[in-house]
């Protein structure tokens, strides 16, 4: 257990920088990233001071200020087919740490423009059988291996790109909701329209930021692309305040949540990971950690909305819940 661990910190969280996967930002900056950050350094200068790695496997120390300064290139539709090269994303969820705060919701909500009510990410209430204790689990896209939304889709709306990110181009898209019926994990949702956000923006569409969006088109979480390209984590994974959501890449066997740094393969062998529904084949790159020795009791969870809590009215322990004034 003692090797797993590669780095803890009280830097930055919204800083991907300090896994191996910095070597990626240089490849698709188009220069080496140590001559690109000693340029900024030039120029600028917080005081604060970051580790990571170089391409080569160096660990180096930089100024923060300098970790961001490479540009936000307007990725086009048909660019953003091609994967980021010598990458496989994949996320790890810790279900002992997720007290459904829900800030993963609302960050990636804000993120990509949604309403109050559209979620690209939801947390559901999950318990396995009568005898065991419920749990909190957030769910994405799950990014399949083997999407069958990409079969099905008629138009090539729906496509899966080599660093195992699945995109969705609503310039193509015809909204005949094939994909939302394939998916066994209910990870779509339709734009219904009747939103001046799709009509008052001159922003340019990308499907790499989802954004704008288009009435009448599917949408679903896209593991934030545009932010990996910066070296940054996806906005559900750096909103998160208890560190539930590790993401990384599986050819450099690194994920982070922020704060920690661990080996992918150890994280998963360790804790038992596993993947929401692996009998069906898709092989989904979300992989989960079970809830066992729970940081928070259930009852932290209720600490939201009326509406939110609305949703769970039916489950049988919460009416107990409710019943006992626990929520």
């Amino acid at each position: 257990m003692k090797d797993k661990k590669i780095e803890k910190g009280s830097t930055n969280r919204r800083n991907f920088l300090k896994l191996g996967l910095m070597s990626g930002v240089s490849a698709v900056a188009g220069a080496s990233l140590i001559s690109n950050l000693a340029i900024d350094e030039e120029n600028t200068s917080s005081g604060e001071k970051i580790r990571l790695l170089t391409p080569d496997g160096k660990m180096v120390e930089v100024d923060a200020a300098s970790i961001n300064k490479y540009p936000e290139a307007l990725v086009t539709p048909a660019e953003s087919r091609v994967g980021i090269p010598n990458r496989k994303f994949v996320m790890v969820i810790d279900l002992a740490k997720c007290k459904n705060a829900r800030k993963c919701v609302e960050g990636c909500q804000k993120a990509h423009n949604l309403d109050h009510n559209e979620e690209f990410l939801k947390v559901q209430l999950m318990q396995d059988n009568q005898e065991a204790s419920p749990y909190w689990l957030p769910k994405p896209c799950f990014h399949c291996d083997e999407p069958p939304c990409v079969t099905v889709c008629p138009t090539g709306a729906t496509f899966k790109r080599d660093d195992n990110i699945v995109l969705v181009d609503n310039e193509r898209c015809i909204g005949c909701k094939f994909c939302i019926t394939s998916c066994p994990y209910s990870a779509r949702i339709f734009n219904w329209g009747h939103k001046d956000k799709f009509t008052n923006t001159t922003e340019p569409y990308s499907p790499e930021t989802s954004v704008p969006a288009a009435e009448g088109t599917v949408m679903k979480c896209d593991f934030c692309p545009d932010m990996l390209r910066q070296g940054k984590l996806p906005h559900c994974a750096s909103s998160c305040p208890m560190g539930v959501i590790y993401f990384g890449d599986k050819n450099e066997d690194i994920v982070t949540n922020g704060e920690e740094t661990v080996r992918f393969s150890e994280l998963i062998k360790d804790r038992a990971g596993y993947r929401h529904l692996e009998h069906l084949g898709t092989k989904p790159n979300v992989y989960y950690l079970p809830a066992v020795n729970r940081q928070f009791p259930l009852e932290r969870g209720f600490n939201v909305d009326e509406d939110i809590i609305e949703r769970y009215k039916d489950v049988p322990f919460v009416q107990e819940l409710k019943k006992d004034g626990k929520i």
